[in-house]
């Protein structure tokens, strides 16, 4: 039951990789005993932690270029959404 509850929260899509990325990646699965596609969630979950880091207001002293301010800034989506 837990399995399948956490598999509905999950979403599939393709990966393009270079072959020897791939190589590398599937290695390292190996080593680790866990299943590339393991490695690859965490690769996203780290990307997608980056980016919805460097978003975060930062105090700051100096005047922005355009005028907005970093509420604003922050305000703004990371991606767009889809269409």
């Amino acid at each position: 039951m837990l399995a399948s509850n956490i598999m509905t929260q999950l979403r599939r899509t393709t990966v393009n990789a270079s072959p020897a990325d791939i190589r590398t990646l599937e290695a390292e699965a190996q080593r680790r005993r866990v299943p590339l596609a393991t490695l690859l969630r965490e690769a996203v979950e780290e990307k997608a932690h980056a980016l919805r880091t460097e978003r975060r207001p930062r105090v700051g002293v100096a005047r922005s270029t355009d005028g907005r301010s970093a509420a604003e800034l922050t305000a703004e989506p990371v991606a767009d959404e889809p269409r």
